[in-house]
């Protein structure tokens, strides 16, 4: 709805743009349909490709969620196309009252001053624009780049009070494994079981961190067995010398009572070890740090020439995961850039006019990471989300600008005639677009997930800077760089043609 809603706000414009001029129904409809359709076919595209390149995440949901959206934009599209004129077809013809919006005197007012900045004073707006991006980009450094396993929960969540509770009173509750290669069958036990007394030495060194749970692995199974054989005592839960190493492997451990089973911690050939832990939810830079540190603890009691140690467990395969899924996700946001400067050359057939275009798509979003950077927004696939999507349905805008602005140009008007009219016919229906996509989109804010709150909210202000760069911006570099050279590369026949001259 919120993607749909802008297509028939455009379609609508221009029908009584077209029939405030000629008073004729049928005529201003044909126009509509003519100026408008592959215009707006142009525009859903880069809204598509937006979601579209979230296939490339490798991740099901979200490429589902990419497929699926970037579909419906374009279904939503041919509805549009189809509906909107058959409707206004049996409608009456609009009244004073229907087109009186062409005259908002509040909107106009502000785009008569868009007007003279970008024709008087577009040094202010290359000013006020370098500077916000250069603060920007500093906040944009502060940026952490962290994930966590409850990243996105509200604190009163029950799942996150339970996650609290047993990092609070257990260490933690995410799986955790440190596997023990001794390259060699019987390894475990051979050499009067050195290995367990490097195991044993190993998991006091994790316990040294304060994030991981109390370890079970075979050594926790031979100090209850050799507690047992000495009646029970507390004292007597310790790992044996040798010696007692030979009684407790003459002891048969009781299943039945529910004792630490060796054979869930060893496989048969006693060649590898495991210790499975618990850790707490630090989140992803911390846990990288402590792998790196722990490795190297881990190397100086296993030497890498005789052992291969290695950690696993679903806590670090999520937050792997969580590392592969940001990288896939600025590669997709990449791909959607090349692909949206694709579609702009169907209509300037310049590369230059189609680079200096996109600057006004890109600074609303290091403006956005500057934002998340000042508020201590953290990059996670929630929020790194929001940029794909962001350019996507920014660089509406532009198309519709540079059309308008190219026709005009062909039309022979000068370059300043040419941006006055543009910003007066499509400014309008762009304010409208941007206040309906950041009505829609800032709506999410009132969800109790945090990911959809960090969406509408970082969303609805990319699509809001997007529109005031793409009316202020946009044009002051159209007006700078205007030479014979560019007109004639704006000029040239396009691939698609979107504009016919009025009749």
């Amino acid at each position: 709805m919120v993607i749909g809603i802008p297509n028939c706000v455009f379609l609508i414009n221009k029908y009584h743009s077209e029939y405030s001029r000629h008073e004729n129904k049928m005529k201003a409809l044909s126009r509509m349909i003519e100026t408008m359709g592959v215009s707006l076919f142009l525009a859903n595209i880069t809204t598509s490709i937006g979601f579209g390149v979230l296939y490339f995440t490798n991740s099901s949901l979200l490429t589902e969620f990419g497929v699926v959206a970037a579909i419906s934009v374009m279904l939503t599209y041919l509805i549009t196309l189809i509906l909107i004129p058959i409707i206004l077809s049996y409608l009456k013809a609009p009244g004073f009252r229907q087109v009186k919006h062409l005259e908002a005197k509040r909107i106009n007012y502000v785009l008569n001053l868009v007007n003279y900045l970008v024709t008087e004073k577009r040094h202010f707006i290359y000013y006020g624009t370098a500077i916000i991006t250069l603060v920007s980009v500093y906040g944009m450094l502060k940026v952490n780049v962290i994930g966590f396993v409850v990243d996105d929960l509200p604190e009163g969540d029950v799942v996150y009070k339970d996650l609290r509770y047993f990092e609070t009173n257990f260490k933690g509750i995410l799986p955790f494994e440190i596997m023990i290669d001794t390259e060699k069958p019987n390894g475990v036990f051979s050499n009067s079981g050195s290995t367990l007394y490097k195991i044993n030495k190993l998991q006091k060194v994790a316990a040294e961190y304060g994030v991981f749970s109390r370890p079970l692995s075979l050594i926790e199974g031979i100090k209850f067995s050799h507690q047992q054989l000495n009646g029970g005592e507390a004292k007597k839960y310790v790992l044996p010398g040798a010696m007692g190493l030979q009684e407790v492997a003459s002891y048969k451990i009781n299943q039945s009572a529910g004792l630490v089973r060796s054979n869930a911690f060893v496989d048969s050939t006693k060649q590898y070890a495991r210790i499975s832990m618990q850790i707490a939810d630090i989140g992803s830079q911390k846990t990288d740090e402590l792998i790196a540190a722990l490795k190297l603890r881990t190397d100086s009691i296993f030497s890498p020439e005789e052992f291969n140690v290695s950690f696993t467990g679903h806590s670090l395969m999520f937050l792997r995961g969580n590392d592969y899924l940001l990288r896939n996700l600025l590669e997709s946001l990449l791909i959607e850039i090349l692909l949206i400067t694709i579609v702009g050359l169907a209509l300037f057939r310049s590369l230059r006019i189609i680079l200096l275009s996109k600057l006004p798509c890109l600074i609303p979003l290091i403006i956005t990471a500057g934002i998340m950077g000042f508020l201590d927004i953290r990059f996670k696939p929630s929020t790194i989300l929001i940029f794909s999507i962001a350019f996507g349905i920014s660089s509406d805008g532009t198309i519709y600008f540079l059309t308008r602005y190219r026709h005009e140009l062909k039309a022979g008007k000068s370059v300043i005639d040419a941006i006055s009219i543009t910003i007066k016919e499509t400014g309008i229906g762009m304010v409208y677009t941007a206040i309906i996509l950041f009505s829609g989109f800032a709506i999410f804010a009132v969800s109790d997930f945090g990911g959809t709150v960090a969406m509408g909210i970082l969303l609805s202000t990319t699509l809001l800077v997007a529109m005031v760069t793409n009316l202020l911006l946009l044009p002051a570099i159209l007006v700078s760089i205007n030479n014979r050279t560019l007109r004639k590369e704006l000029e040239q026949e396009a691939l698609v043609e979107l504009d016919n001259d009025d009749d």
